[in-house]
């Protein structure tokens, strides 16, 4: 006789990124068992494709991991995790104010969204005539194994990002997809200091997982703000 099957709860919430909406259901113990292996190996490589694998099972395999910016994938893992495991989040979090003092902050990971910093524009203006259109970062836009932009990966990053470039002045449009990743890197490479900044500014404001908590040094009583930023310092 088989054995009787578990009824698995829906959710639904909405997509940063493009205000759709997708269902989704907790991780089941088989996938939490990969994603706390990974976890305990300490490899980031493994925890990132653990989430990605988590996030495309847990929707239905109807939302597209490997297209969607980073910060969708991490809302939607987060929200996942709220429903799995509990809503609320137990975190260390060291005073800003002597720096060494640890406190454990709980953090309601349902009131945890995506912000969006005012201004915030995927069109660069390089000079008068030319621009360029960026799209978010996606994992797999990092060759590495971590999801920050540094000094070693930059160029490989924003080439991954980089949509159109286009002349005003001739009217031509250069989609990415028609040119080689060396290409654009050399493009990249061609800019100036000025207008490079400008590209980093897309990064620098886009969307991210962040949510600000006040918290107080037993030591010295002194209140602070720690803001959180991506999905590892959520679960610290």
């Amino acid at each position: 006789m088989a054995l009787p099957k578990v009824n698995t709860p829906t959710y639904e919430l909405v997509v940063p990124s493009t205000d759709e909406k997708v269902k989704f259901r907790p991780f089941l113990v088989k996938e939490e068992k990969i994603l706390l292996i990974a976890m305990e190996a300490q490899e980031q490589s493994g925890i990132l494709n653990a989430v990605k694998d988590i996030v495309k099972s847990c929707t239905f395999d109807k939302f597209d991991v490997n297209r969607a910016p980073i910060f969708d994938i991490e809302y939607i893992f987060l929200n996942i995790r709220a429903k799995s495991v509990g809503e609320v989040s137990t975190v260390n979090l060291r005073c800003p104010d002597d720096n060494e003092t640890f406190v454990q902050t709980e953090i309601d990971l349902t009131t945890v969204n995506v912000q969006i910093t005012e201004g915030h524009t995927n069109k660069i203006e390089l000079t008068d005539e030319m621009g360029m259109i960026l799209q978010y970062p996606t994992l797999d836009s990092f060759t590495d194994s971590t999801t920050v932009i540094n000094a070693s990966n930059m160029l490989d990053v924003i080439a991954s990002c980089v949509s159109q470039i286009y002349d005003k002045k001739g009217e031509d449009v250069y989609d990415a997809k028609d040119s080689t990743k060396q290409e654009i890197v050399d493009f990249l490479e061609s800019l100036n200091s000025k207008q490079f900044l400008e590209i980093q500014k897309f990064f620098d404001t886009m969307p991210k997982l962040t949510h600000t908590v006040n918290i107080e040094n037993p030591e010295t009583k002194v209140k602070s703000d720690i803001t959180l930023t991506g999905l590892n310092d959520f679960f610290v």
